[in-house]
């Protein structure tokens, strides 16, 4: 009887897998469909292509680029979107920046999904005083706004790219436990989950084998929305001098730096690493938005 249920259970979750695998395929036909999903998959690969490429195609030291003959300087031939205050050329910098705001937003991202999405799914599988523990530390963390929460972090650990990354990163642990934990909820009562508990499976394989993967669309969703809300933070931190500390380049720091010099007819200075960090919010946005559309359930029968 037992060697009966054990091949029905291998059976279902077989079938389940095969169908998973169906799904994705079908889901990534959809995604790329969608007008608005390339747009921010073009957006985002060039921004990733260059904050990977430009530390090996050119070698930049940002204690020895200042020429403060050169300050101020609007583009030309020779500084494509002219100089800053120290006399830095725009475009270096601006290319250079791209990993550390983009890297910030990636880890910390990680760092939340990691963390609030594990405790999320402990929780809502174990249930129980386990569950309310959690929850209500969850509850606190939510209590506080989260670029004042982000703030005061990074303000007790002192200013710096790390200490930055690991603000934002605490800010989406509540968002991505709480998101974890209801669809759990919704997934623990399912046959297959029953079928598997009868066999015998024990209780982690069944967390991480079986439900796992079938909560992984929202989730996937909601990190590529929380990587555009994390550029924008880790950008506010950096304009307020709490982020990477000069002389290397970010984007938010480049916005501090020189936005005062706006008032003089330097627009040069300040556009464009706000437009960076623009097209960096508007490509995990476009992206996350078109997830959402092909990973919507209730369209998968069109």
């Amino acid at each position: 009887m037992a060697e009966t249920i054990a091949r029905q259970t291998d059976l279902a979750v077989d079938f389940a897998v095969r169908r998973q695998r169906s799904l994705w395929a079908d889901a990534w036909r959809r995604l790329i469909s969608l007008n608005t999903a390339r747009l921010g998959m073009v957006i985002i690969g060039v921004l990733l292509l260059v904050a990977v490429l430009a530390p090996i195609v050119h070698d930049y030291d940002p204690k020895t680029d200042s020429s403060l003959k050169d300050r101020l300087r609007p583009p030309s031939h020779e500084h494509l979107l002219g100089t800053d205050n120290l006399g830095r050329d725009v475009v270096v910098r601006l290319v250079h920046g791209a990993r550390y705001s983009l890297g910030v937003g990636i880890i910390s991202v990680g760092m939340g999904l990691i963390i609030g999405g594990t405790l999320g799914m402990l929780g809502g599988f174990i249930g129980g005083m386990t569950d309310n523990i959690i929850m209500r530390c969850m509850d606190i963390v939510l209590a506080f706004p989260a670029m004042l929460l982000a703030i005061a972090i990074v303000a007790v650990r002192g200013p710096g790219l790390n200490n930055t990354m690991v603000a934002v990163g605490v800010v989406f642990i509540p968002i991505f436990a709480r998101l974890a934990r209801s669809m759990v909820l919704s997934v623990r009562e399912q046959e297959y989950v029953t079928a598997a508990t009868c066999s015998g499976v024990t209780g982690l394989r069944i967390l991480f084998w079986h439900i796992l993967p079938n909560i992984l669309s929202p989730i996937i969703v909601q990190s590529t929305l929380g990587l555009a809300s994390a550029i924008l933070w880790a950008a506010g931190l950096g304009f307020l001098g709490l982020g990477q500390q000069p002389p290397k380049p970010e984007w938010g720091a480049m916005l501090s730096d020189c936005y005062k010099f706006l008032a003089k007819g330097a627009w040069w200075v300040i556009v464009p690493p706000g437009v960076a960090i623009m097209l960096g919010v508007l490509g995990f946005n476009l992206l996350g938005d078109g997830l959402r559309d092909a990973l919507d359930p209730r369209l998968r029968a069109d």
